[in-house]
């Protein structure tokens, strides 16, 4: 079964302190000030905060379902197509995106819990 919109919505606030902000054409994702995740929900895709690592690693895998969005200050950015990943790989894809985000106490206090 493949993700959707609502998916992504509710893995995301699953998660703590996370703020959601409407910028019109896109929705951005915070945890404590700082962006891990967009939505665009005319193209029913994300755009999620990675390592470079996994962004080239996801690209290469699977090009039909991810692409560079930018790399910058040591992370790359990847967008995925929402209907082209199932909604446990989109809660690990959300998770790790804002735990390279969060501040080190939030990361302590949820260890490793994905979202459901």
């Amino acid at each position: 079964m493949t993700s959707g919109i609502g998916d992504f919505l509710d893995l995301a606030h699953q998660l703590d302190e996370v703020v959601e902000s409407d910028h019109g054409r896109y929705r951005r994702f915070e945890v404590g000030g700082r962006t891990f995740g967009y939505l665009w929900e005319p193209t029913r895709t994300v755009g999620l905060k990675q390592t470079i690592a996994e962004q080239q690693a996801l690209v290469a895998e699977r090009p039909e379902v991810f692409e560079v969005q930018y790399t910058a200050y040591g992370f790359g950015w990847v967008v995925v197509r929402l209907e082209g990943v199932p909604r446990d790989e989109l809660a690990e894809l959300t998770f790790e995106a804002w735990r390279l985000t969060a501040s080190d106490a939030l990361v302590e206090a949820r260890a490793d819990v994905l979202p459901s």
